[in-house]
């Protein structure tokens, strides 16, 4: 079977013009108001329900002579996260001086006796750190990468040179890359490219995840472009 040829896009007749109808400017108007209303009301609506959460769970551990409403008679919403915000800055202060770090770790060597409640524990915090922990690296750069075959590109974000055993078991010098999915960019792959086949894009890190989600559809603005003199290893050697 032949296979039919693209279309040049030079040689397509434009297609006349027609003023919309009264139902169709409606059903723009409405698509745009749409557009422009519900990212504002699903935002609010997820701050709302997270502080009403989170008042759930701490405010039946405040006294009742504490809470707001016991003077003004109005249950006000946010309260619980207030009172949530300076108890764990108060803890973190503690926990920062001698006597809090003596108590976490007699805590956590009582903790490592428990079989279940050890692993559970263990867990959590290393997901705490992780997302929590101020001198973690972060991405660097976006790029392209040639994955999964030759011939096929995929956007990618540079976490940095490849360190440890990956680094010497290789002669040329690799970068860790994690290549996401599409429209999911928290799940993908994480690959050791060597640098030269790396192509550094102008755009950031943010507009590179825009236009994963978006499947293609959104592209980002030119920016300054990345070269071998800037790069993620040169910068990380120097």
């Amino acid at each position: 079977m032949a296979r039919r040829k693209r279309p040049d896009p030079l040689n397509l007749q434009p297609q006349p013009h027609r003023k919309p109808g009264l139902m169709a400017g409606l059903r723009a108007s409405f698509l745009t108001g749409l557009v422009v209303i519900l990212p504002i009301a699903v935002t609010f609506w997820l701050i709302w329900t997270l502080m009403g959460w989170i008042d759930s769970w701490v405010l039946p551990m405040v006294p009742a002579g504490w809470r707001p409403e016991h003077y003004i008679g109005i249950n006000l919403r946010g309260v619980g996260v207030i009172f949530f915000f300076v108890f764990t800055v108060l803890i973190g202060w503690i926990a920062k001086g001698f006597l809090g770090r003596s108590l976490l770790r007699f805590g956590e060597r009582v903790v490592d006796r428990m079989p279940i409640v050890r692993s559970v524990y263990g867990g959590v915090k290393q997901i705490a750190e992780t997302i929590v922990a101020q001198n973690e690296s972060r991405f660097d750069h976006a790029c392209l990468v040639e994955y999964p075959r030759k011939g096929m590109w995929g956007i990618g974000f540079v976490a940095g040179p490849a360190k440890g055993e990956i680094a010497h078991g290789s002669e040329r010098p690799l970068l860790a890359v994690f290549v996401p999915t599409t429209p999911n960019p928290t799940s993908g792959f994480l690959l050791y490219v060597p640098e030269d086949d790396v192509e550094f894009l102008d755009m950031s890190i943010e507009d590179a995840a825009k236009l994963i989600i978006s499947a293609g559809l959104v592209y980002p603005s030119a920016r300054k472009a990345i070269t071998p003199e800037n790069s993620p290893a040169k910068s990380t050697e120097s």
